[in-house]
């Protein structure tokens, strides 16, 4: 039986066997427990029945004939609108007839007696595998639609230091906990972790604020057929979907004080008891909490246990506001541009030096989450950050101070002149005016610069009247930029 071996155990699965042999019953008990945590054995239907009730049970073993009512009768487990196990059925009597009926009955498979055990072990080994995949396919029906990268966009020196943390904490096993203000990305992080974490099971996320309290716990731990009112069926937690993989409790804060205590127990117990249930069901999820709180007052002011803060806060992850990481708001723009501008089937808009002076000069009290439904508004409506907020608020935000160092910077030399246009021409259109002193390349920039505002920031048009590529006008731009930055 070693070669059918599992790579990892699959303790979150659950087996009942059903046979009127005691001898029978006791072989495959002792097979499956090498496998499985929870593995219960039944001589009779109406002795299985009674366990079935008080525990959820993922695979069934049936034998046909059985005292009493037959295996194919047991109907209250095949009831197709309830019957969420799997079920093998045995029989040293089998016929085709009998066959039609295990099969008309929900059978996932039919093996006569007498087996060896390798048969009954590969017959259970598809039907878990089966049942896995369900999960996983549960888990991304639950995930997000729209695509999100795991690569966190940006190269500020915060950022760098967040990457840095993330790749050294994500191997562990031990529970993390996110923090940062309302649309950092936390949940990116916790996807991140995950990724890189090399777990094998999903990726399953939970905003807990946005469940009722009086269903978080089924959420989280599922429950059995008839555990309270309107569960004519059992169902998987989430715990149990995330078994060997991540589980993401966004808004962890929001948590009632009563739930608290059951995750901790489910965090130091490595186990879970569905609702209803009389077992406790051993699972291995890696907890990742994310808050915008401050728990450590959330503690102190008896809102938040303090042991599961302790429980949770075994690593901590602090995510940067976007307004402490400006510079990388020129890379975020162009990554939103292309990933919106493909999502809504939309031409991307060109942004100009000026919008992203625009931009990095905006507080964003909402963080990257405002910042990308800004730049949807913006490629829906067609136009620039800037023409958007003027006309939002009569105004373009002030520039703050490092954007006008940035604006008024035309090179490297420092040469203390300045360099913006004058207006000097009767016919009253704006028209630069270079001192003798400035270099080729200062004129060059100012020029460029005029041009480019003359066309309202489009840059192909711009490029058409200077008699250069496009990308030259880009290459340029991005000399500037990196230029302005050293200067500072």
């Amino acid at each position: 039986m070693s070669d059918l071996e599992l790579n990892a155990p699959w303790t979150a699965v659950s087996v009942l066997v059903v046979d009127d042999e005691p001898g029978m019953r006791a072989i495959l008990k002792k097979a499956l427990s090498k496998k499985f945590a929870q593995v219960d054995t039944a001589g009779s239907i109406e002795e299985a029945e009674e366990i079935r009730k008080r525990c959820h049970f993922d695979l069934l073993i049936v034998d046909i004939n059985l005292p009493g009512r037959s295996g194919i009768d047991w109907h209250e487990a095949f009831d197709p609108t309830t019957r969420r196990s799997d079920v093998i059925f045995m029989t040293g009597y089998a016929d085709l007839e009998m066959a039609i009926q295990a099969l008309r009955a929900g059978a996932s498979d039919f093996i006569l007696k007498p087996f060896n055990l390798e048969q009954m072990m590969q017959s259970v080994s598809r039907c878990i595998e089966r049942r896995l995949v369900e999960r996983q396919n549960f888990a991304l029906q639950r995930d997000v639609e729209r695509s999100y990268p795991v690569d966190i966009i940006g190269d500020a020196e915060s950022t760098q230091r967040m990457k840095k943390m993330i790749a050294q904490v994500a191997p562990s096993v031990a529970a993390v906990l996110v923090e940062g203000e309302s649309g950092t990305g936390k949940e990116l992080v916790a996807r991140a972790l995950h990724q890189l974490s090399k777990r094998t099971g999903p990726f399953v996320p939970l905003n807990c604020g946005a469940i009722a309290p009086d269903l978080l716990e089924s959420e989280l731990f599922g429950h059995v057929s008839g555990a309270f009112t309107g569960a004519k069926k059992g169902r998987d937690g989430l715990f149990r979907v995330a078994n060997n993989g991540t589980l993401f409790l966004d808004e962890i804060g929001e948590m009632p004080l009563s739930m608290q205590s059951s995750l901790l127990r489910a965090l130091e117990q490595k186990a879970i008891r569905p609702v209803g249930a009389e077992r406790e069901v051993q699972v291995d999820v890696r907890i990742v909490a994310a808050t915008n709180r401050n728990l450590k007052k959330e503690v102190e002011e008896g809102r938040f246990r303090q042991d599961l803060y302790y429980r949770l806060n075994v690593l901590t992850i602090e995510l940067p506001a976007l307004r402490e990481r400006v510079e990388d708001i020129p890379a975020l723009a162009h990554h939103f541009t292309q990933q919106l501008s493909k999502d809504l089937g939309m031409k991307p808009i060109n942004w100009t030096h000026e919008d992203i002076l625009a931009m990095q000069a905006y507080q964003w009290p909402g963080n990257i989450r405002e910042l990308r439904n800004m730049m949807e508004r913006c490629i829906l409506l067609g136009k620039s950050p800037a023409e958007y907020w003027q006309e939002l608020n009569g105004d373009a935000p002030a520039l703050s101070a490092s954007a006008e160092n940035i604006s008024n910077q035309t090179s490297a030399s420092g040469n203390g002149d300045d360099k913006r246009p004058c207006q000097c021409h009767e016919d009253g259109q704006d028209q630069y005016c270079y001192p003798t002193d400035w270099t080729l390349k200062d004129v060059e920039k100012a020029h460029i610069m005029q041009v480019v505002d003359s066309h309202e920031g489009n840059k192909s048009a711009a490029a058409r009247q200077l008699g250069v590529a496009r990308k030259t006008l880009e290459r340029k731009y991005k000399e500037w930029a990196e230029e302005s930055a050293s200067c500072e």
